[in-house]
């Protein structure tokens, strides 16, 4: 017998699987109602209760937790993850009902629903006011494709729309096949009559349409953000509705949310709503058949597909791949920041001690810090794999006679486009983590913080000059490493910084005599 606690409001519909299985007893109390936590084998949570690990010391026979939504930033995952304790959410549950919210905002700012039902219920009948915009062979700009994105196409494309994608990691494959047009960021700014945008919020992302894009845009374009508020510059949008270039927007997040004093709620050609993009009986519904769906299976020893960290492992076990674990997922988000274009093939070797682990959790801890960096939803150990075939991407892993003169060694080679990306690492106990090639440059560096990657001509002056420009900024260098195949040929630098660089230092950087290649890396 199995029992579960439900520590928030969840859908009991929703929950059926696991309040009808004979096998698992259900408690459906807040946390400090339970007399005796440590009879529970899963929770379930929605937003309200914070796993933390003191919690999770507090249930010694929990094997896992189950978010009833897709962010699980109310749990310790790493703590769970020590504990060897499975964390699961539900990351397809709002992709529908977001798009639908979406689209059903764009005919509501395109036709004045909200304004014109305003008027009407105060006692006017102001018919010609409310001249509305057809979506029909309007070009829809989508910032952004992954699950949301590519529902939002779907729609689009059936009220006749063109569809343009700017999206750095969509393959010409994909996007064929999808039907879409895939251009550059300044393409769809020029080209697109409105622009919806769906990726995560991140430091490449947060202010992506601020003063600089927006002057790029049409004049009288229509933009909407129904994804992360942050992504779309609020002060700028302001300058921009003022002097008219933007026509109209809807917005269902802010960069403080709720909105207090906010500007952009006074203005008539703006409607907005409570981030409510996955707020629909059904999703509601379907986040917590999803992850009732996922306990049950686990608690019956069968795999989940939607865990957020590793599948339970025995301490022994855990602590020998904890190493490259972690590893690999720097090495992923150092290639993925390196590689900017699509990919199609990823090969993963092992050598030395490493392959004699279980491989396979490495190469997804791998996958998943690579796929992090490109898409906006959850990817993890256990889904990183199926959201790489969604991309196109092909992965192998191998196992090879140890030739890298170190006691264990992982080599990845990234194909993309019109490139490649060759990185290799090894742990060394007591020391950590350490870069030891790139593109075949023998380097030696911790993978760790702010980075910047720069390729050059080995030529005297070149890393004094680096440095001065840096120094000019305040960039303060902790460390620097360097590597090179022959005397004046091409060479790569890697320095540690204290603190990113703004884009105009990169692009000062890259106007530089001998500079080849610039590259901000955070990890």
């Amino acid at each position: 017998m199995f029992h579960v606690l439900v520590a928030d409001s969840i859908s009991s519909v929703g929950l059926a699987p696991i309040l009808e299985s004979e096998d698992i007893t259900v408690v459906q109390k807040k946390v400090d109602e339970v007399e005796d936590l440590t009879v529970f084998d899963a929770i379930l949570v929605r937003s309200a209760t914070k796993v933390t690990e003191d919690l999770i010391k507090q249930m010694p026979n929990l094997k896992i937790i189950g978010r009833a939504g897709v962010g699980v930033d109310n749990i310790d995952v790493e703590a769970a993850t020590r504990h060897g304790v499975v964390v699961i959410n539900a990351p397809n549950g709002n992709t529908v009902s977001t798009a639908e919210h979406t689209f059903a905002m764009m005919m509501a700012l395109l036709r004045h629903i909200p304004q014109a039902n305003a008027s009407v219920k105060s006692g006017e009948w102001k018919r010609s006011q409310y001249l509305g915009t057809e979506l029909y062979n309007k070009q829809l700009g989508i910032i952004g494709l992954g699950r949301i994105g590519s529902e939002i196409a779907k729609r689009a494309k059936a009220f006749g729309m063109n569809v343009l994608v700017f999206d750095p990691f969509l393959t010409k494959e994909r996007a064929k096949k999808i039907g879409v047009n895939s251009c550059t960021l300044d393409e769809l700014l020029q080209e697109a009559d409105i622009i919806t945008v769906h990726t995560p919020l991140t430091k490449e992302t947060k202010g992506l349409l601020g003063r600089e894009n927006l002057a790029k845009t049409k004049k009288g374009v229509y933009l909407l953000n129904c994804a992360r508020g942050g992504i779309i510059d609020e002060e700028a949008l302001v300058e921009y509705l003022e002097n008219g270039h933007v026509k109209g927007v809807a917005l269902d997040v802010f960069e403080v949310e709720p909105p207090k004093n906010n500007k952009l709620l006074t203005y008539d050609q703006v409607i907005v709503t409570p981030h409510l993009g996955a707020s629909t009986k059904e999703a509601q519904l379907s986040v917590a058949s999803q992850v009732a769906e996922e306990v049950l299976k686990f608690l019956n020893g069968k795999p989940v597909s939607s865990s957020i960290n590793l599948p339970t492992l025995t301490k022994e076990v855990y602590e020998k791949i904890q190493p490259f674990y972690k590893m690999a997922k720097k090495i992923g988000k150092l290639a993925s920041q390196c590689m900017k274009e699509p990919v199609s093939d990823i090969e993963i070797v092992y050598e030395g001690s490493v392959s004699e682990l279980e491989t396979s959790f490495i190469t997804k801890s791998f996958l998943s810090g690579f796929l992090s960096e490109r898409i906006a939803s959850t990817v993890n150990e256990v889904n990183a794999g199926i959201i790489a075939g969604e991309r196109g991407i092909n992965y192998s892993e191998k196992i090879a006679t140890n030739r890298s003169g170190y006691e264990n060694c992982i080599s990845i080679l990234v194909d993309g486009e019109s490139s490649s990306f060759r990185v290799k690492a090894t742990y060394i106990p007591h020391y950590g983590e350490r870069i030891i090639e790139i593109n075949g440059y023998d380097i030696d560096f911790y993978p760790t913080g702010e980075l910047l990657y720069i390729q050059h001509i080995d030529k005297p002056g070149v890393i004094g000059r680096v440095g001065n420009k840096l120094g000019e900024h305040q960039i303060n260098i902790a460390t620097m490493q360097v590597g090179r195949k022959e005397a004046g040929g091409e060479a790569i630098m890697m320095l540690s910084l204290d603190k990113p660089l703004e884009q105009a230092l990169i692009d000062d950087l890259l106007t530089m005599d001998d500079i080849v290649f610039v590259r901000n890396i955070h990890l």
